[in-house]
């Protein structure tokens, strides 16, 4: 019954809700299949630094080069370019008004199909997916978490459980796209907080947000979780900057 009922919302919401796509606007979807072509997704994994994983004569170690090995996470997961204009305006109509929330599903059909471009596709089977958290402010401003759209759009895909609610951002913070990247991790410093440690204790955990810049959101949040006892953080989002 319950399925029935999200598919006569869906139904109705398509006809009096229609969708273009943001790029050429050709009528179905936010983003169509030919402007979805023009979209590079990337076919290989990199390093926290940037650096290819299968960089010649660099010794990786858990997908880390020696550059890299002070970092929290473990590695990351990103499918797109965010210099590229189709993918900036994709996320910034998700995150700023008038807020499209159904981009959820299109953003992480993108992270999916990075997945299956891989030499080795990875094996989640394993894991849990966990959103990176908003304060409650900002919650309340937009409505909804841009990185549990997408984390809940991940989880039907990969059928793994989303803890949505384990990590909790505590403080609110300044807008982190306004600072430099010393400024960013002083910033974030202490900003999250994990209130069900159960949940990510001896787990290994996909770290899913919508942009990975600096790296000090993510970092930030892995560091909390590793004590609270994860036992892997892997970063996971729609683009890189």
């Amino acid at each position: 019954m319950k399925k029935i009922l999200i598919s006569i919302k869906a139904f109705l919401l398509d006809i009096f809700f229609p969708r273009f796509c943001l790029s050429c606007g050709k009528e179905g979807s936010y983003l169509c299949q030919d402007c979805q072509a023009l979209l590079e997704v990337s076919e290989e994994q990199h390093c926290l630094c940037k650096e290819p994983f299968t960089i010649f004569g660099t010794k990786m170690v858990k997908g880390k080069c020696r550059k890299c090995r002070g970092k929290i996470l473990h590695g990351l997961y990103s499918a797109l370019p965010y210099e590229n204009f189709l993918t900036k305006r994709l996320i910034q109509q998700f995150k700023y008004p008038p807020y499209f929330k159904g981009l959820a599903n299109t953003l992480a059909s993108l992270i999916i199909t990075h997945f299956h471009l891989l030499d080795k596709p990875p094996d989640f089977s394993r894991f849990v997916l966990l959103p990176v958290p908003l304060h409650k402010s900002k919650l309340r401003e937009r409505g909804f978490n841009q990185s549990e759209e997408i984390a809940k759009e991940l989880g039907k895909f990969l059928r793994i459980p989303v803890v949505g609610d384990s990590l909790l951002k505590i403080k609110e913070t300044q807008a982190q796209v306004e600072l430099s990247e010393s400024e960013r991790e002083e910033n974030i410093k202490g900003a999250f907080f994990c209130q069900k440690p159960e949940e990510v204790r001896s787990r290994k955990i996909l770290l899913v947000d919508d942009i990975y810049t600096t790296g000090a959101t993510m970092e930030e949040c892995g560091r909390v979780l590793k004590k609270a006892g994860a036992q892997e953080v892997w970063g996971v989002v729609v683009a890189r900057g």
